[in-house]
């Protein structure tokens, strides 16, 4: 088409067509009315009506998360785009790269507090990666490929394109960049030989040692790599909440989830190891706690990361790596074979290891996640643990925020990488039915699981709309403890058992509502109906179906282990010591 004259909106239509966008996630308004006509007159990506714009960014965003390409989601000028900045933060927060396109006024009504004015470029500066203003439609295409490019590219993020309704009508010749070059944004750089043979004499010397990985790894597209060279070292790994599936939760040396809800065991071992080597993770405050208290422990630290910025942020470390952690570990693998690590009975500090790994299996004993499911109530840590065995454990699993989102990422074991979709850095209710959405119209073949709690499921359940008009089968487990039930815990805990309004009355008729929007509901009562239930709602008789299950889980269940906000790593909360 590059030649071609079009109109502004065609333009758009024509650059995500070359970008090989295959949905775009939208609401229409007046602002973006010509870009939906050039939309409706074309074939080349489908677009799908959500029924809230910040459904759409989330869509868009799971989406991005599950097949690793750029999301886009497309909404109209003022509460349109004010509507999808907690879906654009969401993004920001962890790293997921989404092209947002925005409406807006009319370039010579701009600043005159137009009719759904907003300035959007002021109020997504703060969770964006970049943002654009385009005023000329001769821009338009490079800016749209810049746009593309900025997203993907480096450390991932949202980049929000604003377009005034006129340039969408004004005309030019469309010419589409085949590749673009930014002064001011240059490529990741390549790690230096003399820092991977550093990283590698650290690790040899290392007595207590410890893999630390986030989510860079997954976004990265790392997880092979990291694979192999844990295993290579014989090293103990553990993984933030966005890392889980970086490296494989049932192998032998994964010590699971570390940080706030983290296992006692990966804790314990971050706490106390002596060489760290931490790769696409930030040391979070979620992760490491109190930063004075994790400074206690003298370790030395190796830090992978493709943003310079997360390096030393919170914590000072002793080898910084800037570089895409792919290729990082990729270089590293050769480098740790010829300095023996492949033969397990010569390896460098082999005693000490095996001195490191009988203190790890000590505190592994002590079987943190244990908990007992009797009685006539069921507990939601047995849902999640059903859950893997019906869908043995190859589902795509997404959450809302909360108890449940926890009991997700402790009982539920993935894997495999970008299996589990949640928003981790800014903790947004909402996400988990729109995520859903996004991933099985990618995966469209795939078991598709959205695990949330009867709060937030309700902050977009409106999208039950979009999932029957477009057909998207869902498998939604709701953990409904007739609380908000997080907050009740940290009220518990912190706050005298002062359940200042997070006890949910009123609650609706999940299955009636589900059924209400064209749906499958079920209701579950009884611990010895779950597996039946989601063995049902597996069943190849309902893979076409959207089915809502509500499960009637135990009001006073709290997530341990829990380190309490401004404490350290070892200072956990068991469930054994209350």
């Amino acid at each position: 088409m590059s030649g071609m004259e079009m109109t502004g909106a065609e333009i758009v239509v024509s650059c995500l067509a070359e970008e090989g966008v295959e949905f775009v996630f939208g609401y229409p308004g007046g602002a973006v009315l010509n870009i939906y006509d050039a939309i409706f007159q074309q074939n080349q990506f489908k677009h799908v009506l959500v029924r809230h714009e910040q459904a759409a960014v989330h869509a868009a965003d799971a989406y991005a998360r599950s097949t690793g390409r750029v999301g886009v989601a497309l909404v109209t000028s003022g509460p349109g785009v004010t509507n999808a900045v907690t879906g654009i933060a969401t993004a920001y927060m962890d790293s997921v790269p989404i092209v947002v396109i925005t409406g807006q006024v009319p370039v010579p009504a701009i600043g005159l507090d137009a009719f759904q004015e907003v300035d959007t470029v002021g109020i997504t500066r703060p969770c964006v990666k970049h943002n654009f203003l385009v005023k000329d439609v001769k821009d338009l295409a490079a800016t749209m490929k810049k746009a593309f490019h900025i997203a993907a590219t480096g450390r991932p993020g949202p980049v929000v394109v604003d377009i005034p309704k006129d340039v969408t009508g004004h005309r030019t010749e469309f010419t589409y960049p085949e590749s673009i070059e930014l002064r001011s944004y240059p490529p990741a750089p390549q790690a230096l030989p003399a820092e991977l043979k550093r990283a590698v004499q650290m690790l040899m010397e290392a007595e207590r040692p410890m893999v630390y990985a986030g989510g860079g790894v997954v976004l990265g597209d790392a997880a092979d790599q990291l694979t192999e060279l844990t295993r290579l070292l014989g090293f103990p790994c553990t993984n933030t909440l966005m890392g889980l599936g970086g490296f494989p939760a049932s192998d032998k040396l994964s010590l699971g989830m570390l940080g706030m809800h983290g296992t006692y065991e990966a804790n314990m071992a971050m706490q106390h190891c002596d060489v760290l080597l931490a790769v696409g993770a930030r040391f979070d405050d979620r992760v490491i706690g109190n930063p004075a208290h994790f400074a206690r422990e003298q370790r030395r630290i190796i830090h992978i990361d493709v943003d310079p910025s997360s390096i030393s942020k919170r914590v000072k470390v002793d080898l910084p790596i800037v570089g895409d952690v792919k290729q990082v570990l990729g270089d590293l693998i050769p480098l740790v074979k010829q300095a023996g690590f492949s033969n397990t009975n010569e390896r460098p500090k082999a005693a000490a290891l095996k001195t490191w790994w009988t203190q790890i299996e000590l505190w592994r004993a002590k079987d943190c996640l244990k908990y007992t499911q009797n009685g006539s109530i069921i507990k939601p840590q047995y849902v999640v643990e059903k859950l893997w065995e019906v869908t043995q454990g190859d589902a795509f699993v997404t959450s809302d925020v909360g108890q449940h989102q926890m009991w997700a990422a402790q009982y539920y074991k993935f894997d495999k990488p970008r299996r589990w979709i949640n928003s981790g850095g800014l903790g947004t209710m909402g996400v988990g039915l729109p995520y859903a959405m996004g991933v099985q119209l990618a995966f469209p073949d795939a078991q598709v699981a959205c695990i949330t709690g009867e709060s937030s499921v309700q902050m977009c359940i409106q999208e039950l709309s979009t999932c029957k008009q477009y057909r998207i089968p869902v498998k939604v487990v709701t953990l409904n403890n007739r609380y908000m039930g997080m907050v009740r815990q940290w009220q518990e805990f912190f706050y005298g058992s002062r359940y200042a309004e997070s006890y949910m009355e009123s609650l609706p008729d999940f299955v009636k509502l589900a059924e209400a929007y064209g749906h499958i509901g079920m209701r579950i009562d009884k611990p010895e109906d779950v597996e039946g239930a989601l063995k049902e709602a597996f069943s190849p008789a309902l893979k076409e179906r959207l089915v809502f299950m509500d499960f009637q889980t135990d009001q006073k269940e709290n997530v341990f282990p829990m380190v309490e906000g401004g404490k350290g790593l070892s200072e956990m909360i068991l469930a054994e010591e209350l």
